[in-house]
Formats: structure tokens, sequence, C-alpha cells
């Protein structure tokens, strides 16, 4: 039994986490007040539905292929579709302000 445990747990501690990465709808928004963190909105920064707040995240736009690293500090999008919903200053970084959706891929930022 010891052999397996031990096993188990050097297979566990060598195997590395998974680049985790999304692909789908974003959308922006635009928050007078303070975000679910406690923090404002920033022109930067992101909603997303359960990464912890700070998280560091790469939004790229499939269209036109313009990337920004925004910082998770609200909860969102209540859309099912959308996967992320970014400030207003990341939706003109990205190029889809006037559109106000884009199809993106979202990864976590190293």
């Amino acid at each position: 039994m010891r052999r397996l445990t031990l096993a188990f747990a050097i297979c566990a501690a060598s195997a590395a986490p998974a680049a985790a990465n999304w692909t789908g709808e974003a959308s922006y928004y635009e928050l007078k007040g303070r975000t679910a963190s406690g923090a404002r909105v920033g022109h930067l920064t992101a909603a997303h539905r359960s990464l912890p707040f700070g998280t560091k995240l790469k939004v790229t736009n499939l269209a036109n292929r313009r990337s920004v690293v925004v910082t998770v500090n609200d909860r969102g999008p209540f859309i099912r579709r959308r996967i992320v919903d970014v400030s207003a200053g990341a939706a003109h970084a990205l190029g889809f302000r006037s559109a106000g959706v884009a199809r993106v891929r979202v990864e976590i930022a190293r």
C-alpha cells in the first residue's frame, strides 16, 4: 500500500497542469460603481464567472489578432454563451467596441 501511495504521489506531483484557454464570445461593459471585488472598473479589467480576482488573462480578438492582458476584478458575464466581459478600454484596444461583441481566445497569462 505504501508503494502504491508513493507512486501515485510522484505521478501527481510530476504532472504539469494544462494551459487553460477558451474560445468564445466576449462583450464589454462600462460600470460606474464598484465591481464584485470592491475595485473600480479599470482600463484593462475583465469579468469572469469563476477565476480568482487578480488573475491575468490574455484576450485575443480572433478577427484581427489584437491581444491585450486584462485583470479579473468582477463576476460575469451573465449571458450564457459569453466567456468573458472586458472593460470598454480593453474592447477598444481589441477593436470591437463599436460591434459590442467579438469572438476571442482567452488564456491565463503567465
